[in-house]
């Protein structure tokens, strides 16, 4: 039986036993060797990038974790500040209201008798 050509240099021999194959690689195609190890290369530094991914990933999921805590803490204060403005607003009555009108008024025709008397 002749030896019959696999791939790029390899041939392929029946071996003693049946379930056996092998392989001689041509001297020609060596560069082979080569290959293989520039993909192991390309392979680990892939690896590699992608433990950094990983990591970086891990690093802004807990810091998003934290922002959100950090979120709601705020929220429940502002929501309890409104609260207490709400009831203070509701004990008082509305004079403080009445006091930011009259102070404007107050300030609008100060200003006006300004630019009255200026005009002189």
């Amino acid at each position: 039986m002749a030896p019959a050509p696999i791939d790029r240099g390899l041939i392929s021999r029946p071996a003693a036993s049946s379930d056996e194959i092998q392989l001689r690689i041509d001297p020609m195609h060596a560069d082979l060797d080569e290959e293989i190890d520039g993909l192991h290369r390309k392979i680990r530094q892939l690896k590699g990038v992608a433990q950094e991914i990983e990591t970086e990933a891990k690093f802004q999921n807990d810091f998003i974790t934290q922002l959100q805590m950090t979120l709601i803490k705020a929220q429940a204060g502002v929501k309890n500040n409104m609260r207490r403005m709400n009831k203070s607003i509701i004990q008082k009555g509305s004079n403080h209201l009445v006091h930011v009108i009259l102070f404007t008024l107050f300030c609008f025709f100060v200003v006006y008798f300004w630019s009255k008397i200026s005009r002189r």
